[in-house]
């Protein structure tokens, strides 16, 4: 019996996919629950799996292809039988010769249902031959990644140093060929970096975008870090960062001017009294952006332990549709990059972004006299069609007194 597969339902908005990578070629026996294809969305990778045991029978959209929800991807003959039949009919392969050296170890096998693995690390480590049992995960929770799979590759395949006398005489470098076709790489562009790149351009183009600036001064949230942060560690295994400072004082300027925390649709204001703080990471394949739900209900603790959860997630490729739905206002912090000031682009339908960048020592004037500060130059864009500047300015250092003086956090709550 055939059994078609079709592209799944793929989250809140979104109804077009690109074909990514057939994990199994036509022939292949399937099982149920074993992944067969990769689909990259705008906002997510999700794999799509077999509802059956039997043979991929065919493929019907290649690799690259755009798809909908409903358009059929492959067909599956089902039953054991069929996989049987399969078997029989493969071609014996001829013995292998004995090998001059020891073999590799091959991958372990590591079951669908086993988290501890990514299933693209999975797939990379069966086509690459590495044994998983022996890779260290760096993931949230010791989970292996595609990138540990990437090193343990790149381990195995780093020759050994040979003695000096073995050492062949070095060669010259063959001559570069300088025509135009090798002189440039073309690379296509992603599902997401294309939806990325248009939601970009049409934010700048639909929106009034200004952005307002102000400096603040860090040393306060340091001093506080500096002497907490062990006993937070301790008590909550997670590190107290600055970010939980930023998305408290956040909330706090919102709850003052809450048209930051809006949106527009079509001739009205929506007005958002839930505070839903989206964290912008960059990933492989572009900026994702995380949201911290009821963040104003969020401890520090919490705070930093579900940006923990999202970082990890994002390195390995793992968020899910519900891990980017909605989000009310978005902070991204260019800082880590060591970027000094830069002028954030609204995430719409959102109408404010707070921009963070680095920590830098500067001379400032404090009572009359010059001293040395840890200062950070903060960024929010807005778009002007429902902000005012007067309110932009006055949420900017509606924040900046909160961070300068954190004892503001805990009055506010």
């Amino acid at each position: 019996m055939a059994v078609e597969i079709f592209v799944p339902e793929l989250g809140e908005s979104v109804v077009e996919a690109t074909i990514g990578t057939w994990f199994k070629k036509e022939g292949n026996p399937v099982a149920v629950g074993e992944a067969l294809v990769e689909l990259e969305t705008d906002k997510v990778n999700l794999e799509v799996s077999a509802s059956t045991t039997g043979v991929l029978a065919r493929i019907e959209q290649q690799e690259g292809v755009d798809v909908q929800i409903g358009d059929l991807l492959c067909v599956i003959n089902e039953g054991a039988e069929a996989v049987a039949t399969e078997e029989i009919a493969s071609p014996e392969a001829p013995p292998a010769a004995p090998p001059s050296e020891p073999e590799e170890p091959a991958a372990a096998p590591i079951e669908d249902h086993d988290d501890r693995v990514t299933p693209v690390a999975r797939r990379v480590a069966e086509e690459s031959g590495v044994n998983l049992s022996e890779v260290e995960g760096t993931g949230p929770g010791g989970r292996i990644t595609k990138q540990d799979v990437a090193q343990a590759v790149a381990a195995r395949q780093q020759p050994a140093t040979a003695p000096a006398e073995l050492v062949a005489p070095r060669k010259e470098a063959p001559a570069i060929d300088a025509s135009p076709e090798n002189l440039e790489e073309i690379i296509p562009m992603s599902r997401r970096r294309r939806t990325i790149a248009q939601r970009l351009v049409e934010a700048q183009q639909t929106a009034a975008m200004l952005t307002t600036f102000n400096e603040i001064d860090m040393s306060t949230v340091m001093r506080v870090r500096g002497s907490k942060k062990e006993a937070f560690e301790s008590r909550h295994g997670v590190r107290l960062g600055y970010m939980s400072f930023f998305v408290k004082a956040v909330i706090g300027g919102l709850k003052d001017f809450p048209l930051l925390n809006a949106e527009i649709r079509d001739n009205t204001f929506v007005v958002k009294h839930h505070y839903d703080i989206g964290m912008a990471v960059g990933a492989e394949e572009g900026l994702v952006v995380p949201v911290l739900r009821a963040a104003d209900q969020m401890s520090f603790a919490h705070i930093e332990k579900t940006i923990r959860v999202m970082a990890g997630k994002a390195k390995d490729g793992s968020l899910s549709i519900d891990d980017l739905r909605g989000g009310t206002f978005t902070i991204t912090n260019g800082g880590v990059f060591g970027s000094l000031l830069s002028t954030p682009i609204l995430n719409p339908p959102q109408v404010a972004i707070l921009g963070l960048h680095k920590i830098d020592e500067r001379p400032v004037a404090v009572k009359g006299e010059v001293v040395i500060r840890p200062m950070m130059y903060a960024a929010l864009s807005y778009d002007h069609r429902i902000v005012d500047g007067r309110e932009a300015v006055q949420f900017l250092v509606r924040v900046k007194e909160l961070i300068e003086d954190p004892t503001g956090l805990l009055l506010d709550g």
